[in-house]
C-alpha cells in the first residue's frame, strides 16, 4: 500500500510548525500499519471551507491517475469542513480505488462522512456565529467592528492586565479636511471626477496610498460604500449592513445586502467630521443625478454579461502611463488615468471601430506574411517531433526498467526457494521491488498513445483560417469562438501618443494560433502554451511590434 499525507492548518495565526506536527503523527502511523509512504501535500494558513487549495486540487489530481493507495490526514476536518467537499473528495477517492484514513476515525466510510461532515459544518456556523456576536457587542459599545475608513487612526489600547483592546478610533485631522473638502465640492456642483483630479495634481494620497478615482468619492449608495456615502462621518456607524456568502462553483466571497432592520445603527457624535446641512445637501444632488442602470444590464443574457463585449476590452493600453483605454462615449476610448485621474497627460482619443478595424486588418496582413506561417509551421513540426522523442524516451526507459525489476522479482521468488538463501534480506528486496513495479505499471498505463502525424499541408490551413478573421466575426455561428480565438492573439494594445497622433503598437504571442489546427493535426499532450516562446523567437520581428499612425 502506498500511501500520502494532507496536512492543512487555516490561519496565518496559528503556528507553522502545525504542519511538521501534523506530518510527523501521520508517519508514525503509516509505520504501523505497514504502508509504504510516498510524500505529503500540505496548505499552509488556508481554511478548510473552501476547496480552492492548491494541494488539497493536486491531490485529487494525483489520486485520479492513480499514484498512491490510501490519504492519510490526521482528522477529517483537515480535509474539508464543508460537506458537499467531504462528500465528493469520498467518492472521488473511492473510484480511483483510494482508501482515506484519519487518526482520529480511522479508515472513512460513508457513516463518517455524513456524521464528521454535519459537524464540521456546524462548527463553522457556530464559529461565525460567535464572532459576529462579539462584534456586534463591540459595535453597540461604540467601537469599530473591523476595517478602518479614510479620515480616522486606529487607537491602541490596553486593559489593566495589559490585553490589547480592539476597535477605538479618532479623527485624522489631515485627512478629515480632504474628507470636508470633498464634501462641499460634490455639494458646489463638482463632479467626482474633477475632485479627483484635483487631489491627484496636488499630490493628495487616497485611502490605500495610491491616486484618487471617482469611484472612490461615488461607490454604491444603496450598499453604504464610497466616501460620498459613509455615514460615520457624520457620527453615524452603520454595521451588518452587508452579509457575505461563498460562492460554492468559484469559492469568492459574494457580498450580498441585508434587510435594513437587521442593520446595527450606533451613533458616535465624536466621530462626526462633516457638519448635517453638508451631509444633506450632497444626499440630495446625488438624488438628481442618480442614474438607473440595472434595466439595460438585467436585458442581457447572464453569459453575454460575463464576456467581452469589444475586441478591445481588456487589452487597450495607454502608452504614456500604462492605465487601460476606456469607453468615455458610446465610440470613443480614451486614458483612464488622463479622463478619471488626471494623472496622465495624454488626451488623444480613438474611436472604437476604427481601431478595431485596424487591428484586425493589421493582424491579418502580418500574420499573412509568406515567412511569418511558414516559419510558424516549420517550428511547429520541430516542436512537435522533440516533445513526441522525449515521450518515446521516457517510455521507453519506463519499460525497460520494468522489465529489469520483473526479472529481478523472478530471479528472487526462485532463490527463496534454496536452503540457504537469506530469506529476510531477499523478502525485504521483494516488498520494495513490488513497490516499485506497481508504480512503473501506473505510469506507463497512463502514458497517453502515440499521437497521429500532422497533416503535411498544415501551412495552407493556416492561410485559409487566417485570411476569414473578420469574416468569421460577422457569423452568429463562429462570432463567440472566433471572438476569443482573434483576442487570444494578442497579448496588449499600446495606443502611444507620439506628435499630436496615436500610434498602435500591437503586441502578442503566436500561441493562439496553434488552435487553428486544434483538431486530429494537433498532438493531445501539447499545449499551445508550451510553444509560445519557441514560436515567438522565430515570429517577433514579424509580429512584434505592429505599428501604425493615426
Amino acid at each position: 500500500m502506498i500511501a500520502v499525507i494532507y496536512a492543512r492548518y487555516s490561519s496565518d495565526l496559528q503556528r507553522d510548525a502545525s504542519i511538521e506536527d501534523q506530518i510527523r503523527l501521520c508517519r508514525a502511523r503509516i509505520e504501523v500499519e505497514g504502508w509504504q509512504y510516498l510524500h505529503a501535500y500540505t496548505d499552509r494558513a488556508l481554511s478548510g471551507a473552501s476547496a480552492l487549495r492548491p494541494a488539497y486540487q493536486n491531490l485529487l489530481e494525483d489520486a485520479r491517475r492513480g499514484q498512491f493507495d490510501v490519504v492519510v490526514a490526521e482528522a477529517l476536518d483537515r480535509l474539508s469542513r464543508d460537506q458537499e467537499d467531504i462528500a465528493g473528495l469520498f467518492k472521488r477517492l473511492r473510484f480511483a480505488g483510494v482508501r482515506l484514513f484519519t487518526l482520529s476515525e480511522g479508515e472513512i466510510s460513508e457513516l463518517h462522512v455524513g456524521l464528521k461532515g454535519t459537524m464540521n459544518a456546524l462548527f463553522l456556523k457556530d464559529l461565525a456565529d460567535k464572532t459576529r456576536r462579539g462584534l456586534e457587542g463591540r459595535v453597540r459599545a461604540g467601537r469599530s467592528g473591523g476595517g478602518l475608513c479614510f479620515g480616522y487612526d486606529v487607537v491602541r489600547e490596553h486593559d489593566a492586565r495589559g490585553g490589547p483592546i480592539h476597535g477605538a478610533r479618532r479623527i485624522n485631522e489631515i485627512e478629515a479636511a480632504i474628507v470636508r473638502r470633498i464634501f462641499a465640492g460634490f455639494a458646489a456642483g463638482k463632479s467626482p471626477r474633477r475632485i479627483a483630479i484635483d487631489l491627484n495634481r496636488e499630490h493628495r494620497a487616497g485611502p490605500r496610498g495610491g491616486a484618487w478615482d471617482p469611484s472612490t468619492l461615488n461607490g454604491n449608495t444603496a450598499r453604504g460604500t464610497g466616501i460620498l456615502n459613509n455615514e460615520l462621518y457624520i457620527g453615524r456607524m452603520v454595521w451588518n449592513r452587508l452579509r457575505y456568502i461563498r460562492d460554492p462553483t468559484t469559492g469568492k466571497r459574494i457580498s450580498r445586502l441585508n434587510e435594513p432592520d437587521r442593520w446595527i445603527v450606533q451613533e458616535i457624535p465624536e466621530l462626526r467630521i462633516i457638519p448635517e446641512d453638508l451631509w444633506d445637501r450632497v444626499k440630495a444632488r446625488q438624488q438628481t443625478i442618480k442614474r438607473n442602470t440595472r434595466p439595460a444590464l438585467s436585458e442581457r443574457p447572464f453569459w453575454a454579461r460575463k464576456r467581452p463585449r469589444f475586441l478591445i476590452t481588456g487589452l487597450a493600453k495607454c502608452g504614456a502611463c500604462g492605465s487601460s483605454y476606456v469607453k468615455i462615449s458610446a465610440n470613443l476610448l480614451g486614458c483612464a488615468a488622463a479622463r478619471n485621474r488626471g494623472t496622465c497627460g495624454n488626451r488623444l482619443n480613438l474611436r472604437l471601430d476604427t481601431l478595431e478595424k485596424l487591428i484586425l486588418d493589421g493582424l491579418r496582413d502580418r500574420l499573412m506574411a509568406p515567412d511569418l506561417f511558414k516559419a510558424f509551421c516549420e517550428e511547429f513540426h520541430r516542436e512537435v517531433n522533440r516533445l513526441r522523442a522525449d515521450g518515446n524516451a521516457a517510455a521507453a526507459a519506463k519499460h525497460h526498467e520494468l522489465d529489469r525489476v520483473e526479472r529481478r522479482i523472478r530471479r528472487i521468488v526462485e532463490l527463496i526457494t534454496d536452503d540457504d538463501a537469506p530469506f529476510r534480506a531477499l523478502k525485504q528486496e521483494l516488498v520494495t521491488l513490488e513497490a516499485a513495479q506497481l508504480v512503473l505499471q501506473q505510469e506507463l498505463a497512463a502514458t497517453d498513445a502515440p499521437a497521429p502525424l500532422i497533416h503535411p499541408n498544415l501551412a495552407e490551413v493556416y492561410r485559409q483560417r487566417v485570411a476569414r478573421l473578420q469574416d468569421a466575426l460577422q457569423d452568429q455561428v463562429m462570432r463567440e469562438e472566433a471572438f476569443e480565438l482573434i483576442r487570444s492573439l494578442i497579448d496588449e494594445i499600446q495606443l502611444v501618443p507620439d506628435d499630436g497622433k496615436l500610434r498602435v503598437e500591437l503586441r502578442g504571442e503566436l500561441a493562439g494560433i496553434l488552435a487553428l489546427a486544434a483538431d486530429s493535426k494537433k498532438p493531445s499532450n501539447l499545449s499551445a502554451a508550451g510553444l509560445a516562446e519557441q514560436i515567438k523567437l522565430v515570429a517577433g520581428i514579424g509580429f512584434e511590434p505592429m505599428t501604425f499612425r493615426l
